[in-house]
């Protein structure tokens, strides 16, 4: 079905943010909540509409704007709430330019989400990138943000002209920008471009290193917003034109691993929880790579659930950074008597990543290991079931253990009591630990969302249940005998971006030494031969402009004054008979000189 009656979501978060610097005062708050609240409730009015809409004539294209089906309803209903929730965790901060960057951030999601063709979404891919790029830069407490924000921006810039480049080259070869599933059978360049620039955003390995990094250096609020889009947008992107393609079942595994490990060494909370979504993203992109009906369905449930519990963590971690002031774990701990509450929605959010039963990963997560061993791939299941163990152990134990309990390494004095938080911040965490338990119990809201409504999946089965127990038990027990090992160090832990780093160092080198050596050598070089040649030439023609040309015209001129001089003494003689009569006969031999010729 296909109609010209669509109002684009989008456009009520870009209108919004337009009108906000002109909202003052008691209005401010209210204006905050509404926008986000509209764009929620077209995107769910949308829902009940399947079909093609939006689209528009460019040039020699078609331009699909709203393509409304099962997967992107999914995505853009879980874009719209968080967006709420988002938005309602930042309404305390005056400075409406972030709510601003945020909501633009959140319009270039649901725009990408619903494009059905390369051109829009890359608008919208666009518009992402550098309005999520503010929320980075406006921290202007850490030193650090705005190189952050810098190497954030080229790396996602990089990662468009990858998708620039090859859906132009892919138009060329067929003649179509629509965007659907790519031939991995008969991959050309172009399907390898569009993948990695997809993958980018998806923070795949080897393209990941800059999540940690950018995601640590927002600010508080604007880390909430950057935990939900960037990532899952990726993914469904990923879903809807790279599904079932077998490299991203390795790759995903590989994110799923190296995240966790990661995230178990990391002494910053918001780097750590940025390795968690490597890792957790890691499930989603092998799910994607699988790409069976029910592995795709546990890719979107895994994003859907996975928003919600990263949002209720970095929420969280932004509230214990509001109080204390102090992002470290070698600088935290005992605040369990200062921050109860605080205490509760991070064991909520960490135990509902680690799958813990009745919460949502427990019923997103086990949907795309199940589709792994269906698949057939037993290695790739047992894997991201271990990983599910680490997650415990990172998120479920060892982050709340070190920020709440233990020996208290800082002292607090300054920092603000619990009652101080705003109570915004406090409702945001609040309704995000009520859904994930609402997730997780009545699953089926959840699995009547997702794209293949004809797969039938229960994860409260006697098999799973005892499965997951007997792993957290174990883990738990592990983490009982070896917390000791596992208190936080202050260091960096560099994977991939030694190899940034090096590089830096290698170049900085090169032009310190080779470089600046020849650019020297030929300073003395250009001084001695090139300006001593440079300064005789000039001199030459110096010589001869001014004994040459100077000389001719000069002498020419003289002449002609000379000769001017003479004719004058011969004709003006002072008598006016002489001067009519010369003048008569040379107009007469003029006139007898044009008869006769």
């Amino acid at each position: 079905m296909a109609t010209d009656c669509f109002f684009h979501p989008s456009l009520i978060l870009i209108a919004g943010a337009l009108v906000l610097p002109l909202i003052r005062g008691p209005f401010l708050k209210p204006y905050l909540f509404l926008i986000p609240l509209l764009t929620f409730g077209q995107v769910v009015y949308l829902s009940f509409s399947p079909g093609i809409y939006g689209q528009v004539s460019f040039m020699e294209w078609s331009l699909t704007f709203g393509r409304i089906d099962n997967l992107s309803i999914i995505f853009s209903i879980i874009m719209g709430l968080m967006a709420i929730i988002g938005t309602l965790y930042g309404l305390h901060v005056k400075n409406c330019w972030q709510h601003f960057a945020a909501w633009f951030y959140v319009a270039g999601s649901i725009g990408a989400i619903y494009s059905g063709d390369y051109l829009s979404l890359f608008l919208f891919w666009e518009i992402m990138a550098f309005s999520s790029t503010f929320l980075i830069w406006f921290n202007r407490k850490d030193t650090d943000s705005q190189a952050a924000g810098f190497r954030y921006l080229l790396v996602h810039t990089f990662g468009g002209l990858l998708l620039l480049m090859g859906f132009v080259l892919r138009y060329q070869a067929t003649g179509s920008i629509e965007f659907n599933l790519l031939d991995y059978e008969n991959a050309q360049i172009y399907t390898w471009l569009i993948m990695s620039g997809l993958m980018l955003n998806a923070a795949v390995i080897p393209l990941h290193s800059w999540l940690p990094d950018a995601y640590s250096k927002a600010t508080i609020t604007g880390s909430v917003f950057m935990c939900a889009f960037t990532t899952k947008t990726a993914v469904y992107t990923l879903a809807r034109s790279c599904a079932g393609f077998d490299i991203l079942i390795y790759l995903g595994v590989g994110m799923a691993v190296i995240g966790i490990i990661y995230a178990l060494l990391e002494n910053d909370i918001r780097r750590l929880l940025g390795w968690e979504i490597i890792s957790q993203v890691g499930y989603m992109v092998a799910g994607v790579g699988i790409g069976s009906a029910l592995a795709i369905n546990g890719a979107a449930a895994h994003a859907f659930a996975h928003i919600l519990y990263k949002g209720l963590l970095f929420m969280g971690a932004g509230a214990v950074i509001y109080c204390t002031g102090r992002s470290k774990l070698s600088e935290l701990g005992g605040l369990h008597t200062n921050l109860p509450i605080i205490l509760v929605f991070m064991v909520i959010g960490g135990i509902s990543v680690s799958a813990f039963p009745f919460f949502s990963g427990f019923v997103s997560k086990s949907m795309i290991i199940a589709a792994s061993f269906k698949a057939h791939f037993n290695s790739v299941a047992f894997l991201l079931t271990m990983v599910s163990a680490g997650t415990f152990l990172v998120a479920g134990l060892r982050l709340p253990a070190l920020i709440f309990f233990g020996e208290q390494k800082s002292d607090f004095t300054d920092a603000l009591p619990e009652s101080k938080i705003p109570w915004n911040m406090l409702l945001a965490m609040t309704i995000a630990s009520l859904l994930c338990f609402a997730i997780g119990t009545y699953y089926p809201i959840l699995y009547s969302l997702l794209p293949y409504q004809d797969i039938s999946y229960q994860p409260y089965n006697q098999y799973h249940l005892s499965e997951t127990l007997q792993i957290l038990a174990f883990t738990a027990l592990a983490f009982f005998l070896f917390h000791k090992k596992l208190t936080a160090v202050a260091g960096t832990y560099l994977d991939i971006d030694w190899l940034y780093r090096k590089g830096g160092t290698i170049f900085q080198w090169l032009a310190e030494h080779p470089v600046q050596w020849f650019d020297t050598l030929w300073g003395k070089v250009y001084r001695v031969v090139g300006l001593y040649s440079l300064m005789t030439t000039a001199k030459f023609w110096s010589w001869f402009d001014w004994h040459g040309i100077d000389g001719l015209i000069d002498g020419s001129a003289r002449g002609v004054k000379q000769f001017g001089t003479v004719i004058a003494k011969a004709l003006q003689r002072g008598q006016i008979q002489y001067t009519i009569s010369f003048t008569i006969t040379f107009v007469a031999l003029i006139l007898l000189a044009f008869i006769w010729l």
